[in-house]
């Protein structure tokens, strides 16, 4: 992918260090052009090079994409196979390119029930790029929010916690995201306004980012307007303003 490099003032922006995005739309954008649906898949692949350029670019540092959710096991088994066959192409073409890059590669969902092949892809990548710091990116893949929490209540059980020693903060590390800062800004592209189960502890007081642009086309000058909508958002996390 070639990024359109047309300069873009950062000076004055406030950058999120943590972005997840629900890259959502590939179907429809491929409706639109009268194309199958597996090349709206490829499109939106295609489209998250640009973004993690971007997010390089913009000094973000963690990036969390919803690539696919447990939810997802229900669509037509043909595109589902036809996915999983993007996901492992992805990771043996994109990869050795994203680690020159320091991008950090961490999957956060569950892979029981993957293919035992793809598991070994995604565990390579984790393994080549662990060392790296540019950038980390999350790929939630087999992941569900509400499982997630029924994962993490299983594990505190399973180590005999009792209620007195449960709070937020040990809850939190139960989670596939523990040691990682809750997400800053949200995205959701196509135009939908729901979260779709996507991270629901973890976004409690992110700012959401809502837009009808479909996800192959949401490039960098699209992430640098969210960033601008996001530098005129107010945190005050439950509190008054100041």
């Amino acid at each position: 992918m070639v990024l359109n490099k047309e300069k873009l003032d950062l000076g004055g922006l406030k950058i999120p260090k943590h972005v997840a995005v629900i890259m959502d739309g590939n179907g429809r954008w491929a409706k639109k052009r009268m194309l199958p649906r597996q090349a709206g898949h490829r499109a939106g692949v295609e489209n998250l090079r640009e973004i993690i350029d971007s997010c390089i670019e913009f000094n973000i540092e963690i990036l969390t994409i919803y690539a696919f959710s447990t939810e997802n096991w229900t669509r037509p088994e043909s595109e589902v196979r036809g996915l999983m066959r993007i996901f492992a192409r992805v990771l043996d073409q994109e990869i050795y390119d994203l680690h020159d890059q320091g991008v950090r590669v961490s999957h956060i969902g569950d892979l029981n029930g993957v293919a035992p092949l793809l598991q070994e892809k995604v565990n390579r990548a984790i393994e080549l790029t662990k060392g790296n710091d540019r950038l980390l990116l999350n790929v939630a893949f087999n992941y569900g929010g509400r499982a997630e929490i029924v994962h993490a209540t299983r594990r505190i059980l399973a180590d005999g916690l009792s209620p007195d020693d449960l709070d937020e903060e040990t809850f939190g590390k139960y989670l596939f995201t523990a040691g990682v800062p809750d997400p800053d800004l949200l995205i959701r592209t196509s135009g939908e306004y729901r979260i779709s189960n996507f991270l629901i502890w973890q976004a409690a007081y992110s700012e959401y980012y809502l837009t009808p642009v479909y996800w192959p086309d949401f490039g960098r000058a699209e992430l640098y307007e969210a960033l601008v909508s996001y530098t005129g958002r107010d945190r005050r996390f439950g509190a008054l303003a100041t």
